[in-house]
C-alpha cells in the first residue's frame, strides 16, 4: 500500500500544481486561454523528462545504494527550493515573445519540484516490480490517474474557492515536502537485491513496430484531448470550466483501461467506435448545429471519451513485461507530449485555423482499420468506410471554414476572423470581427453608415451614456480592449481616444479591415501589451471614461477585475472619471463582483442594461454595462438616468475578488 499511497501523493500533487501556477501566471500574459495551453505543454514536456530520468535511473542504478541516492538528493534540491511562488522579475513588458517567456518562468519557479512528482509514477512502479515479483505493477497507473482526475476536478470546486492564491501556495509546498519525505523512504526501504532476474532474461525484446504504435496511440490520444477542447470551448461556445469535461474523460479513460479488469474489449467496443466517428465527422460538416451545444458536447465528449478508451486501452494491451516497463511509460509520455507540442506550438504556426480536430479523427480512423481489420469482415469493411468518410469530413470542414471569410488568422491567442456579408455598394455591406464563437464588433462598409455605431457600443448602450454624460468638452477616453475600434466613432475634434491590446494581430485587422480607427475625428493612440500592467507603469492619464472591455468569453482575464485592478484605474480616471465595465456575457453574473468592487474603494456604481427590439438587432446588440465612479453626481447626469441606470446589486455573502482570491464557480449564471 505504501506504493499506491505514494504514487497517488504525487499525482495528486502534480495535477494541482497546474491550475495552481498558471492562475498565478495568467495575469501576466492577458488572461488568455492560450496560456493555460502552453503551461500544459511545459507540463507534458516536463512529464517526459520526468519519465526519462526514471527509465535512466532503473537502467543505470537499479538494485544499488546510488539509485536511492540520487533521489533523496534530488527531492531535497527540490524542497529547498519551496515555496513555489514566481518572481516578479517574470512579468513581462509587454513587446516580449509569450511562449518562450512563459516556459522559462515555469521551469525556473516549479520546474524541479514538478519534474520529481513527474517521475514518480513509472519509477514506484518499477520499485514495486523488484519488491513484489510476479505481481502486475501496472494498475499503480490507474491509482495514478485516479489522483490525477480528484486534483483536477477538485481545484475548482473545493481549493479555488476556500483558499487564497498564497494558501494554496502554502498548502502545496508543505504536500510537496511531505511527499518527498515519504518517497525517500520507500527508495531506501526497496529492496536492492534484484529478484526478476529470471523473468528480464525470458522477456522478450521491444520491437521498434511496437515502439512506433505505442507511440502514435499516445499521441493519438493526446491531440485529440487538446482538439475537442478547443472546437469546444473556442469554436462552440465559451462556457466556463468546459475544459474540465474533456481532460476528466482522459483521465478516466485511463484508469478504466490500466485498473487490470478488462474494460477495454475491441470486440466490444469496435460498434462505438465507427459510430461516434460518423457523428463528430457529421457534425464537422454540418453548419447547422454548429453552435448547438447540447448535441455537440453529446457527440464529441463520448466521442472523445470512446477514442481514447481505445487508444488507452490498445496501450495496456500492448504493455511489455515489467523489466521494460520505464521504457513504456517513456514512449506513452512522448506521445502526450507530441501530441501537446502539435496542438499548442505547430498548429498555430501552419494553420490559420483550427483544423487538428479534422486531423486528428482521420489518424484514429486510421489506427482503429487497423486493429479492428482483425476482429473479421464486417468490422474491416466498416472500419474502412468510417476511415473514408471522415477523411473526407476533414478534407470538406477545411474548404468550407472560410466561407464569408476575409481573414483568418491564427496566433498565441486563437484564432481570429474577418467575416464579411453582403456587396460592395449595397446598405447591408457588412464585416464582423469573431474570435473563436465570440463576435467582438462590426461594421457597415455603406459609405453612409460607415461610422455607425453597432453591437454593444451604440449610445443607448452603457459606454455610450458615459461617454455622452461628459458634455460637448475635449475628452480623453481609455479603452482596454480595440476589438474593431468601434468606440472611436464616438470621437471629435480634440478628443483622445487610448487603447489597450495585448494582441498585435488585433491591432493589425482594426486598422486594415475596418475603418473606425482611420475615420475617427480624435487623436488614436494604441498601447500593445497587457492592459493593466501598461497601465501600472503609465503616469496617470486623467481619462473621463474608461472602459474594460474584456469579459465577454469564458476566459475572463480574472486580474482585471479585482480590487487591486479598480485601484489601478481609478488613478488613471479625472476625480470624477467614470469606469465602465462591460460585463455582457451568457454564462457569468459579473455584475455582483463589480458591485462590491466599487463598495471597496468608497465609489459608486449603476448597471445599465441595453435591450433593443427585435427590429433594431441587426446593428445593435443586448449589452450590461456597469458605471463606477467616485463622484455619485457623475452617475446622475441626464444621458445615464435616461439611460435607464438604476444600481448594481452587491452580493454580501460573497467574498471580494482580489489578485489572491476569485470564485469563478460562485458566479456561473
Amino acid at each position: 500500500m505504501v506504493y499506491a499511497a505514494t504514487i497517488f501523493l504525487s499525482s495528486f500533487l502534480l495535477f494541482l500544481v497546474q491550475p495552481l501556477i498558471a492562475r498565478l501566471i495568467v495575469p501576466w500574459f492577458g488572461g488568455s486561454a492560450a496560456v493555460w495551453t502552453t503551461c500544459m505543454l511545459f507540463f507534458q514536456v516536463l512529464l517526459l523528462a520526468g519519465y526519462a530520468y526514471s527509465h535512466f535511473v532503473i537502467r543505470k542504478f537499479s538494485g544499488t545504494r546510488t539509485e536511492a541516492l540520487v533521489h533523496t538528493v534530488l527531492l531535497a534540491a527540490a524542497v529547498a527550493m519551496l515555496p513555489i511562488s514566481p518572481s516578479e522579475a517574470w512579468k513581462p513588458l509587454g513587446d516580449e515573445e509569450p511562449i518562450s517567456r512563459i516556459l522559462l518562468l515555469l521551469a525556473a519557479s516549479v520546474g524541479l519540484p514538478y519534474f520529481l512528482v513527474a517521475s514518480t509514477s513509472p519509477l514506484l512502479q518499477a520499485w514495486f516490480a523488484r519488491a513484489r515479483p510476479g505481481k502486475d505493477p501496472y494498475w499503480l497507473f490507474a491509482i495514478s490517474n485516479l489522483a490525477s482526475l480528484v486534483a483536477l476536478v477538485g481545484y475548482p470546486f473545493v481549493v479555488e474557492p476556500f483558499l487564497a492564491v498564497r494558501q494554496q501556495v502554502s498548502v502545496w509546498s508543505w504536500g510537496f515536502a511531505a511527499f518527498a519525505v515519504v518517497c525517500a523512504a520507500v527508495a531506501w526501504r526497496t529492496p536492492r537485491r534484484v529478484e526478476v532476474e529470471e523473468e528480464e532474461k525470458s522477456a522478450p525484446a521491444v520491437e521498434k513496430r511496437q515502439v512506433i504504435l505505442w507511440l502514435a496511440l499516445a499521441t493519438t490520444g493526446s491531440v485529440l484531448l487538446l482538439a475537442v477542447t478547443n472546437h469546444l470551448t473556442q469554436n462552440v461556445a465559451s462556457v466556463p470550466l468546459l475544459w474540465l469535461a474533456p481532460l476528466t474523460l482522459y483521465l478516466a479513460s485511463f484508469i478504466l483501461t490500466f485498473e487490470g479488469r478488462g474494460w477495454y474489449r475491441p470486440e466490444w467496443l469496435w460498434p462505438f467506435v465507427l459510430v461516434w466517428l460518423v457523428g463528430m465527422g457529421w457534425l464537422l460538416v454540418d453548419s447547422d448545429f454548429h453552435f448547438d451545444l447540447p448535441l455537440q458536447l453529446g457527440m464529441f465528449l463520448p466521442g472523445l471519451f470512446i477514442g481514447c478508451l481505445f487508444c488507452h486501452g490498445e496501450l495496456y494491451r500492448l504493455r511489455p513485461a515489467p523489466s521494460h516497463l520505464t521504457a513504456f511509460y517513456l514512449i506513452v509520455s512522448a506521445g502526450g507530449a507530441l501530441g501537446g507540442l502539435l496542438v499548442a506550438v505547430v498548429a498555430p504556426l501552419v494553420f490559420d485555423a483550427y483544423y487538428e480536430l479534422g486531423i486528428g479523427m482521420v489518424v484514429l480512423a486510421l489506427l482503429t482499420a487497423l486493429r479492428f481489420a482483425r476482429l473479421g469482415r464486417v468490422p474491416r469493411v466498416a472500419s474502412l468506410a468510417v476511415l473514408l468518410g471522415v477523411a473526407g469530413c476533414a478534407a470538406y470542414d477545411g474548404f468550407t471554414y472560410h466561407k464569408d471569410v476575409r481573414v483568418s488568422e491564427r496566433g498565441f491567442y486563437g484564432v481570429l476572423r474577418v467575416k464579411e456579408y453582403g456587396s460592395p455598394g449595397e446598405p447591408g455591406h457588412l464585416r464582423r470581427l469573431v474570435n473563436g464563437a465570440i463576435m467582438h464588433g462590426e461594421q457597415y462598409l455603406y459609405d453612409d453608415r460607415r461610422r455607425e455605431l453597432t453591437t454593444y457600443y451604440t449610445e443607448p448602450s452603457g459606454i455610450g451614456v458615459a461617454i455622452r454624460s461628459r458634455g460637448a468638452g475635449p475628452l480623453r477616453v481609455g479603452v482596454i480592449g480595440l476589438g474593431t475600434g468601434t468606440i472611436a466613432a464616438y470621437g471629435k475634434p480634440g478628443d483622445v481616444y487610448r487603447f489597450y491590446d495585448i494582441n498585435p494581430h488585433v491591432v493589425d485587422v482594426a486598422r486594415r479591415d475596418f475603418t473606425y480607427l482611420a475615420d475617427s475625428k480624435a487623436k488614436i493612440e494604441i498601447a500593445l501589451g497587457d492592459a493593466r500592467l501598461t497601465l501600472e507603469r503609465e503616469a496617470p492619464q486623467g481619462f473621463d471614461v474608461l472602459a474594460v472591455d474584456a469579459f465577454s468569453s469564458d476566459a475572463i482575464p480574472v486580474h482585471l477585475i479585482t480590487k487591486e485592478a479598480l485601484a489601478v484605474y481609478l488613478k488613471h480616471v479625472k476625480p470624477d472619471g467614470i469606469i465602465a465595465f462591460h460585463v455582457s456575457n451568457r454564462f457569468l453574473d459579473l455584475i455582483p463582483v463589480v458591485a462590491r468592487l466599487a463598495k471597496e474603494q468608497s465609489a459608486q456604481a449603476v448597471l445599465v442594461n441595453d435591450d433593443p427590439e427585435e427590429d433594431d438587432e441587426n446593428s445593435r446588440s443586448k449589452s450590461d454595462w456597469v458605471l463606477v465612479s467616485r463622484d455619485s453626481a457623475a452617475l446622475k447626469r441626464q444621458p445615464i438616468v435616461d439611460g435607464g441606470a438604476e444600481p448594481a446589486e452587491d452580493r454580501p455573502e460573497w467574498r471580494t475578488w482580489t489578485d489572491d482570491y476569485s470564485n469563478l464557480i460562485q458566479i456561473l449564471k
